[in-house]
């Protein structure tokens, strides 16, 4: 990270966040914590020289040829590529995402060994219900951007005071503005572990976590693990597909017998996700080999659109002026942090460290509330999700939204929270 990324000192920032509305009260632990525990403000600038030279990559980009085919089976098309460039060049604006980024509360902490990035913005009002959100891949806390204020200030965003959130939002070790391990071990587990170690560190007496993506799978473990300030979770990808169904779709063999109509979509979704997790392959067996992605800005972006079919034309049709979900702008203050942040390998090791698989129960026994949007990589039957939760607390079929739950449907999202986790306030 450049000299020009550096952070102001702590009275700067925490005096701008509290005039500016940002935060009501200043967590006790910036007082308290010293040395390895310390909680330290954070902004990010990126220098010229990095903007320039992406500026300069992208002038000198090198396409590839038209696809052969008039859909998206051969991966991100052309045309799509071609906007998507024309796009960051002409119009992109880095440094109104800075600003966005940086008008929130920002802060590092060092979890064993490793600095942790996170935003943390405390309600204005009582009784705020502590919550950490996690990203997932090709993501970042850029996602939840959109969710900060409707969580913390309900009253301004169509809620009462009583749905409240103090929220935390962390970007994983390898992501973002969170510092790139040396050596193995961080895989979701431990990432579960160290959020526990982040809200204890915030004073949190009681909290909920939340996740989509890999978030959902970190936030089943923060499930697993149930320390007592943990009241519930809730997940947008929910590991919930019996094991052996999970086992016959990776394999791509028939659907088992006995499945429901719904319990058989969701099976044929299953074997075509197999079939395309090119991916999560790749990242699971030869991350280092993504190196091209620390290289070439539109080699990192094209990989980073292309995460699942659903996801890809949703993302395309934004750059043919499609208003519903993603902008073009929303996609490329994604990919440019990825890029400005160098973090296409760092990312990937996830994928190479994780041993869980991603979708069969993991073995909460905590509450938990769980949300279905319609273009998520499977759609979760009822009865799975009661199976894997066995404190199944809420459950909802939303009508539209996808596998960027956070990202694409915010105002779905945030009602989604409100409900789900509005039974648990009460045990507070």
């Amino acid at each position: 990270m450049s000299s020009a990324s550096m952070s102001p000192t702590r009275r700067e920032l925490l005096a701008t966040a509290v005039a500016a509305g940002a935060i009501s009260a200043l967590p006790s632990a910036l007082h308290a914590a010293t040395g390895a525990d310390s909680i330290r403000p954070f902004t990010f600038s990126a220098s010229e020289e990095d903007l320039a030279d992406l500026r300069q990559r992208l002038a000198r980009a090198r396409l590839p040829d038209k696809e052969t085919v008039t859909d998206y089976s051969q991966g991100v098309p052309l045309k799509t590529v071609q906007q998507l460039l024309r796009y960051w060049q002409t119009e992109f604006d880095w440094r109104r995402v800075e600003a966005r980024i940086n008008a929130v509360p920002n802060f590092i902490t060092e979890i064993d060994g490793l600095d942790i990035h996170f935003i943390h913005v405390r309600s204005k009002h009582e009784n705020a219900l502590p919550l950490i959100v996690t990203h997932g891949w090709p993501g970042s806390v850029v996602e939840q951007l959109k969710i900060i204020g409707p969580l913390t200030d309900p009253t301004a965003h169509g809620g009462t005071a009583a749905d409240a959130f103090d929220l935390v939002i962390p970007s994983m070790p390898g992501y973002g503005f969170s510092g790139k391990p040396t050596t193995t071990g961080w895989g979701p587990h431990h990432i579960a572990s160290a959020w526990i170690t982040l809200m204890r560190r915030l004073g949190y007496k009681h909290f909920v976590a939340q996740g989509g993506d890999w978030g959902s799978l970190v936030t089943d473990l923060i499930g697993v693990r149930a320390p007592p300030e943990l009241l519930g979770i809730h997940v947008n990808m929910p590991g919930a597909i019996p094991v052996d169904i999970n086992q016959a779709s990776f394999a791509g063999a028939p659907a088992p017998s006995g499945l429901s109509a719904e319990e058989r979509k969701s099976y044929d979704q299953l074997v075509f996700f197999y079939q395309h997790a090119y991916y999560a392959f790749w990242q699971g067996t030869r991350p280092q080999s993504s190196a091209a992605f620390a290289d070439s800005p539109i080699g990192l972006a094209t990989f980073l659109l292309d995460h699942d079919a659903r996801s890809l034309e949703l993302i395309a049709r934004s750059f043919d002026g499609q208003t519903e979900g993603l902008t073009p702008d929303d996609i490329l203050e994604n990919i440019t942090l990825f890029w400005l942040t160098n973090t296409g390998v760092s990312s990937a090791r996830l994928y190479w460290e994780n041993k869980f698989p991603f979708f069969t129960p993991k073995g909460v026994s905590v509450p938990v509330a769980v949300s279905v949007f319609p273009d998520e990589l499977y759609h979760t039957p009822k009865n799975w999700a009661e199976r894997a939760y066995p404190k199944l607390i809420h459950y909802n079929q939303l009508d539209k939204g996808g596998h960027f739950a956070a990202w694409e449907q915010p105002k779905l999202f945030t009602e989604e929270l409100r409900t789900a986790f509005r039974s648990l306030r009460q045990s507070i």
